[in-house]
């Protein structure tokens, strides 16, 4: 691993290929969300991922803090989480007779908010500055967070009881909603044999992913991500895709201006994986599902007739028609 700052798109596309391959490694037969959770980092967005239990998704979070050499942290969220107990609190201590900071788990690079919908709304306003300004505010003092931070919030879509929804305006700071399905079966083989190769437990094994980037690296691709250009047309195709959510048949509520812009930000990224230093009308539509299907809803009478929101999503890119770039 070398140290050296990537300085143009071509270094900073071949170094995160790598860490795209070598997340992929261990988590088997996902290349879609392994992509796109890479986009997210690129971009410096948080991840929504939702699935069904054991389908590795702390495992994809924490191959993707080992790549880099970042922090990571995890939270249980449960009903009875405070507040403090995320971001962190102040305690008297006796022997100095001052107050001391505690700092929660959000001080980390990587943040793994684990069933994210078991936790009230006070809590899970908890990471609302923390989502959007990098920041905590602890009795009066602010602080801010090791760049780069990511959230990567976790939710079970089958078991309901004892959740709470995400606040709308919480949702909207997801950069991008995944979705993790059951592996193919070759795939499963392969995840099976792994895991049970002279193993006991079930503990995660990210042993053999190697740090081939630092968090000041990660940070100088970011930059050289969000930089790269986007004509005018191919921008205003990312804003008429995001209005059109707005007043389309079966749609309740429709995308905010925070929608096209997660649009562009995440085509940018994927750029950059693609070896380019612009973006294409394909970078936008390939992204447009991951980045709107969390900041839509249907109307009753379209979930009745069996309507889905990617379903939905997919009709409105076929009818929007893209630039010819």
């Amino acid at each position: 691993m070398t140290n050296a700052l990537p300085n143009t798109p071509a270094e900073a596309c071949a170094l995160a290929r790598q860490l795209q391959d070598s997340v992929a490694r261990v988590f088997v037969g996902q290349h879609n969300v392994v992509e796109f959770a890479l986009c997210a980092l690129l971009a410096g967005g948080h991840v929504l991922l939702e699935g069904v239990p054991g389908l590795g998704k702390t495992l994809l979070v924490k191959a993707l803090a080992r790549t880099f050499n970042g922090q990571f942290s995890r939270i249980q969220f449960t009903p009875d989480l405070m507040p403090a107990d995320v971001t962190g609190h102040t305690l008297y201590d006796t022997r100095s007779g001052q107050f001391v900071m505690r700092r929660g788990p959000v001080f980390t690079n990587l943040l793994l908010a684990d069933e994210i919908n078991r936790a009230p709304a006070k809590t899970q306003a908890a990471l609302l500055e923390v989502m959007q300004e990098g920041q905590v505010s602890i009795e009066g003092q602010t602080l801010p967070l090791p760049p780069p931070f990511l959230v990567l919030a976790t939710q079970n879509p089958i078991e309901q009881e004892g959740t709470y929804s995400l606040p709308e305006a919480q949702l909207d700071r997801f950069l991008v909603k995944l979705l993790i399905d059951y592996p193919a079966l070759d795939d499963e083989r392969a995840l099976v044999q792994a895991s049970c190769a002279g193993r006991t437990g079930d503990k995660l094994d990210v042993s053999t992913i190697e740090a081939i980037a630092t968090p000041e690296q990660l940070v100088a691709m970011q930059g050289i991500a969000a930089g790269l250009a986007i004509d005018n047309a191919v921008l205003d195709y990312a804003v008429r895709i995001a209005r059109a959510t707005r007043d389309w048949p079966g749609i309740a509520v429709g995308a905010g201006p925070r929608g096209a812009i997660a649009l562009v930000r995440t085509a940018r990224a994927l750029a950059l994986l693609g070896g380019r230093d612009f973006v294409t009308p394909t970078d936008i539509k390939r992204v447009a599902i991951p980045c709107l299907r969390h900041r839509i809803s249907l109307i009753p009478e379209a979930e009745i007739e069996g309507l889905s929101i990617d379903g939905v999503l997919d009709t409105l890119l076929a009818r929007t028609e893209a630039p010819r770039t």
